[in-house]
């Protein structure tokens, strides 16, 4: 059975190695009505971005294997990986950081410790809301 609301769900990986907020960001965005991609390290959100299409990437910078800049840097590099547009969910606040995050293409930075899940979650909602 085909289902238009299916066809028309968005993808988010969400590449994010602390369990505790990994698991209560995916439960929120599925509650949304997004499918989410869960990866816990550089390596496997470069897999993903190998085999599956997201809409949005949201992407810690602080990972094991490989940090987010360093995904950031392989995305913009390598023309088989999805270009997905990526918003930043971070510790690092510096200024320094946040323009580096920009310089590599990321369309929204927010620090974690001045954002709930679910101002987060608006976020996201938002940016497809504005991308449509």
């Amino acid at each position: 059975m085909y289902n238009k609301h299916m066809a028309d769900q968005k993808t988010v990986l969400l590449v994010e190695d602390e369990p505790l907020l990994a698991k209560l960001l995916k439960q929120r965005l599925e509650k949304e009505g997004f499918k989410v991609l869960l990866a816990r390290d550089g390596e496997e959100a470069i897999t993903n971005l190998k085999t599956e299409k997201p809409n949005l990437i949201l992407l810690d910078i602080i990972l094991p294997k490989m940090s987010g800049f360093e995904i950031m840097e392989r995305i913009k590099n390598d023309p088989a990986l999805h270009k997905a547009p990526i918003i930043v969910i971070s510790n690092l606040g510096q200024e320094t950081d946040v323009s580096k995050g920009a310089d590599l293409g990321a369309v929204g930075y927010f620090v974690k410790a001045n954002l709930s899940i679910g101002e987060l979650v608006g976020q996201v909602k938002k940016f497809f809301d504005g991308s449509k």
